[in-house]
């Protein structure tokens, strides 16, 4: 015969365990988070910084395989000849690049051969606010490309920019006519950003309202000091989320619903990092970002302008891959799609994959979605 009370205490026994667990989980995702937080793991050396940037290399790994959810990657033996040069956006951190030790972008291309670095944009504060596009293009970026050459011994490089990172790519590209750029990765940059959806009609507006104002005062952003449109970082953690609202809300109710899920807890833990530590834009950017892109929507035409000069997208000739999120609300596939009819590149292949703005790059599906796919189409012209 069942003894009643020996099944009342194992039950008593288990929703102990269970409070215990979900109560441990809850207290270290609110007040001891590093122990949960996994990104950012995979090791690097830092070889060179100028001021506020500085360049990291990662190193070949020393393990058969990586895990990436449900995939397992040998890592290949040989090491492609081109390096691949990531170029972030501004306002993120750099855990988004190693979010997760199984979702994890620099890990994933190490471990397909290639010699990794990346160009870490520091976090800027109001006395960085002068910096623009002009200083990121025209200044970092061709310094720190030499020391890539430097470093690695090769002229020919690749750059994977996601975001504004890959309009960085595009201008540094259109502008310098640099001929030892052999391939370009952008992923979800907006090329016509008044065909953005919602977005796309509210710059369409707003573009009306500032011309409006322009002929009337003469007035126009770029009057203004940069120093007073420094945007610092916990805004643009907001405005991030604020971009996805309903998403954002759903992250969260999934988390308390699956407290007691230690490993959920830690994924959930992860992201938060990146999304709740951006960092600051400098006013000049702000300021080149809402007037040239958003208002007078320059890169629709072909052509933009950083500091005194023009840069024409026809003068890219590299191999260009643009890929674009088919969820992405900031950044629609016909925003990003009018690329292809500016570039002069004989060699350019332009993706819709599944996922939002920031899951094209390290969003669950990224991996099976565009990693795999991204990684062949840059294998075949790397040598």
């Amino acid at each position: 015969m069942p003894n009643p009370f020996k099944s009342v205490t194992d039950r008593a026994s288990q929703l102990t365990r269970h409070t215990a667990r979900y109560a441990g989980n809850a207290f270290d995702r609110l007040f001891r988070p590093e122990r949960l937080v996994r990104a950012g793991r995979t090791p690097y050396q830092l070889i060179h910084r100028d001021g506020l940037v500085s360049l990291r290399y990662y190193a070949p790994l020393d393990e058969p395989t990586i895990e990436l959810d449900d995939l397992t990657i040998p890592v290949s033996p040989r090491i492609h000849r081109t390096p691949v040069v990531i170029i972030p956006p501004l306002a993120v951190n750099m855990l988004i690049y190693d979010l997760l030790p199984q979702r994890s972008l620099v890990r994933f291309l190490r471990a397909r051969g290639f010699e990794v670095y990346l160009i870490d944009w520091g976090v800027p504060t109001r006395e960085h606010s002068h910096y623009n596009m002009h200083t990121y293009v025209a200044e970092f970026l061709p310094a720190f490309l030499n020391k890539v050459r430097e470093h690695s011994g090769e002229q020919e490089l690749s750059l994977h920019g996601w975001s504004m990172g890959g309009m960085f790519t595009l201008f540094y590209s259109a502008l310098s006519e640099d001929q030892h750029v052999r391939n370009a990765i952008v992923v979800g940059s907006p090329i016509d950003s008044h065909a953005s959806g919602i977005l796309g009609v509210l710059n369409q507006r707003m573009a009306d309202i500032a011309d409006a104002i322009h002929k009337r005062t003469g007035f126009r952003l770029h009057d203004v000091r940069p120093h007073w449109l420094h945007t610092p970082g916990w805004a643009n953690s907001i405005g991030f989320k604020l971009t996805n609202p309903m998403a954002t809300a759903r992250s969260y109710w999934e988390l308390l619903v699956r407290l007691g899920d230690r490993e959920f807890v830690s994924d959930h833990t992860s992201t938060a990092a990146f999304l709740d530590r951006m960092v600051a834009y400098p006013g000049g950017i702000i300021q080149d970002t809402v007037v040239r892109v958003w208002l007078d929507n320059q890169l629709s035409r072909g052509r933009i302008r950083i500091g005194d000069d023009m840069a024409r997208l026809d003068n890219i000739n590299a191999n260009l891959l643009a890929i674009a999120g088919e969820d992405d609300t900031l950044v629609t596939p016909d925003a990003a799609g009018n690329v292809m009819d500016h570039v002069s590149s004989t060699d350019k292949t332009f993706r819709v994959v599944p996922g939002g703005h920031m899951g094209i790059l390290a969003g669950r599906r990224a991996p099976r979605a565009s990693w795999l796919a991204l990684a062949d189409w840059l294998a075949e012209r790397s040598g």
